[in-house]
């Protein structure tokens, strides 16, 4: 008896030991890969790197809170459930990226036990403060009026813009990383490196070729990188070509990319095609590149 007991506490210890282990293990959750473009099967940009329970997101398209909560519901990711999102990471300020930060922000914050932390681009806290005001009505009468609210300011964000590339956060083992991307017109634009004890993960944002993205990304775990279909961008007006190659990366340029830094996988996101079949945006960047490449759909893990 008392050795079946024991085998009992030691499965029981082991089970323990393997749930803790898969709670600690890195996971990175695709919650958009869409574009400016609306496409009824891909949400705006966004991803998530979730360590130890904890969810770091970065960008906020149009859709992401709801595959944030199918991401809880289906994967039963906790850290996904939007009260529970403590940090939101911004890579600029477009529309396509930045959608779905007041819906987080607002999002049953009354049951928050800690405020958004949102960090990104100087002008954030001037969107922020739109959020406000555009939600002024709300706010007033749920701080006002007779709803229970555990804690009134809730609904405000601490915004952190960011002043330089640079660490702009370490939290129990992860490390942020902001650096300067090209983006066109649009500046400030960041990418994002994050590093925890067993991944490392690096998210373009919007971006042309970049040099300061292969020296962070060079042997990273995952790259997540917007692309374009260079078969759907040739077919584009000279001027609409013109613009697209300022601002985001042709498929050659990022089989450049990814042979110069060969990432353990390079998950293609924001995946701009126009007239030419998505499939496209892989293809091409296999006939120049031999390592793993996904064509990334909404709430892929990897």
């Amino acid at each position: 008896m008392k050795t079946a007991i024991a085998c009992a506490m030691a499965l029981t210890a082991a089970g323990c030991l393997v749930a803790e282990a898969a709670q600690a293990e890195t996971r990175v959750v695709i919650l958009g890969t869409g574009t400016p473009v609306p496409d009824a099967e891909r949400s705006g940009p966004s991803m998530a790197v979730i360590h130890d329970g904890e969810a770091y997101v970065f960008d906020a398209g149009d859709g992401m809170v709801q595959r944030a909560i199918e991401a809880w519901q289906e994967k039963g990711i906790d850290g996904l459930y939007p009260t529970k999102i403590k940090y939101l990471f911004v890579s600029h300020l477009h529309s396509d990226h930045t959608l779905d930060y007041p819906a987080l922000a607002a999002t049953y914050w009354w049951r928050r036990d800690a405020k958004l932390q949102a960090y990104g681009p100087v002008g954030l806290q001037a969107m922020t403060d739109g959020y406000y005001a555009m939600q002024a009505t709300d706010i007033h009468l749920r701080t006002s009026g007779n709803q229970p609210v555990k804690d009134p300011s809730m609904y405000q964000v601490d915004v952190r813009e960011i002043g330089a590339d640079g660490v702009i956060l370490e939290n129990d083992g992860v490390t942020v990383e902001a650096f300067t991307v090209n983006h066109g017109d649009i500046k400030p634009a960041y990418g994002y490196k994050i590093t925890t004890p067993d991944k490392t993960v690096v998210f373009s944002g919007d971006t042309t070729y970049s040099e300061t993205l292969i020296e962070k990304a060079k042997g990273a775990d995952v790259l997540v990188h917007e692309v374009i279909s260079e078969e759907g961008w040739k077919a584009l007006p000279p001027n609409w070509q013109a613009y697209h190659h300022s601002a985001h990366t042709l498929t050659s340029e990022l089989a450049d990319i990814a042979n110069q830094t060969q990432p353990g996988v390079l998950v293609l996101t924001h995946i701009l095609h126009y007239g030419a079949p998505i499939e496209t945006a892989k293809t091409e960047i296999e006939a120049a590149y031999d390592g793993k490449v996904v064509l990334a759909n909404d709430l892929d893990e990897f």
